[in-house]
């Protein structure tokens, strides 16, 4: 696998470029950091003049961090002239003026007189002077150029690898015509007129019900300000979907065990005990007044359907068994079933009245009648001893459906 950034299943770039010659480098560490950056920008080609370590030297390779081929074709020199004896055309790096009649230019400038000289099969070198002090005088004087960096005149010394990496920067970003290896993936399509226009309709319609646009008079600025900000984003189509979900959780609250919907938990409760005694909600022959009903509890749901969904989800052993909340089964809204299992749990109120309680009896009639598994479970069960009425659920919902569906171990063993 790549690291962060090498990539070692990529070809090396084998472009002819300038040879890099440190002279007289006094810690191997920053030869094999300048040997890192000579590798970044694609140059390949060390001269090392009169090295103060050791060579080779392992604590340049680990510095070099992977960038091995350059250390291990470094050529060594005696001494300066014998290192560009064969070259036409050489620049000094240095941070300070020597006084010498020589043009001075920057990297890329410099990166720009190499590049036509290199692609002719030239051989044409950059020095890099010692840590200490950088090049001498005699040095520079057999360079062509000298080159330099727009940097703090009261802070001029480059680390040595630095220096190497920004001029080969400006060498490969000239070479390879500064483009880039990647850029942003277009995984969607811009969103046309269309699907903003029905954004805007729907975000609109929600803050009006919250009363968004006073004074009226301020409205129709509003709603340009308001257009204007998702225009300014140039959303794709992918950003309208995702931003009309986030307007309708809003709006309308979220499913499953979060807090949303309008009401608390008392108030849930004493929805359920009215709905209870007129029949539990039942609507025998209209589908759709039941699924709305439904819709309305699990978006507010009781404090103990709150807890004992969120146990059940936290849970292995329900895991995959496809309990939902509050959903129609025929004419019933029921607290959790699952269809796989044909089983369902139902929460009983700590006091119940009479009528609530013959609903509740005829609704579990009607699914032992239909083969559902009905398991009873109280509410203050739940607020008391979340523990054991898991267990109980576990052998009368779970365990009971039979060895034939597979069940994922309490343990996480396999």
């Amino acid at each position: 696998m790549p690291g962060a950034g090498t990539d070692r299943t990529k070809g090396w770039s084998e472009r002819p470029g300038p040879v890099v010659i440190l002279v007289e480098p006094q810690l191997a560490e920053n030869i094999g950091a300048a040997a890192r950056a000579m590798a970044n920008f694609g140059l390949s080609r060390l001269r090392l003049v009169a090295p103060r370590p050791s060579w080779p030297n392992a604590k340049a390779r680990m510095v070099a961090a992977g960038a091995d081929r350059i250390l291990d074709n470094a050529a060594l020199y005696a001494s300066l002239e014998a290192a560009i004896a064969d070259c036409t055309f050489v620049l000094a790096a240095t941070a300070r003026a020597h006084d010498q009649a020589k043009l001075v230019v920057g990297a890329a400038e410099a990166a720009a007189l190499m590049a036509p000289r290199v692609g002719a099969g030239e051989t044409v070198a950059v020095l890099f002077g010692r840590e200490r002090n950088g090049l001498e005088n005699d040095e520079v004087a057999l360079a062509d150029l000298i080159l330099t960096l727009p940097v703090n005149p009261a802070y001029a010394s480059l680390n040595l690898a630095q220096a190497v990496l920004v001029v080969a920067y400006e060498w490969f970003k000239l070479a390879s015509g500064g483009k880039l290896p990647f850029t942003m993936p277009a995984k969607s399509a811009a969103a046309p007129k269309q699907q903003l226009l029905a954004f805007f309709a729907a975000l609109e319609r929600e803050l009006e019900k919250v009363e968004f646009f006073r004074p009226p008079d301020k409205r129709e600025t509003m709603q340009i300000n308001l257009r204007n900000i998702f225009a300014r984003m140039q959303p794709t189509r992918q950003d309208i979907r995702t931003l009309h979900g986030v307007i309708t959780a809003i709006a309308e609250g979220r499913k499953g065990p979060a807090r949303g919907g309008v009401l608390d938990g008392a108030q849930a409760e004493m929805l359920r005990a009215l709905l209870a005694e007129h029949g539990g909600g039942r609507v025998p022959s209209e589908r759709g007044p039941a699924r709305g009903l439904a819709r309305l509890l699990r978006r507010n749901p009781t404090e103990a359907e709150r807890a004992l969904w969120q146990a059940l989800v936290n849970d292995r052993r329900f895991a995959g068994r496809g309990f939902k909340r509050q959903t129609p089964v025929g004419p019933h809204i029921c607290d959790f079933v699952s269809f796989p299992l044909r089983a369902v749990i139902d929460l009983v109120p700590t006091e119940e009245q009479g009528a609530a309680a013959a609903a509740r009896g005829e609704k579990r009639a009607w699914l032992a009648a239909r083969g559902y598994r009905v398991v009873e479970v109280g509410v203050r069960d739940v607020e008391t001893d979340i523990d054991t009425v898991l267990d109980r659920l576990a052998a009368g919902a779970v365990d009971a459906a039979g060895a034939s569906m597979p069940r994922p171990p309490r343990d996480g063993t396999s």
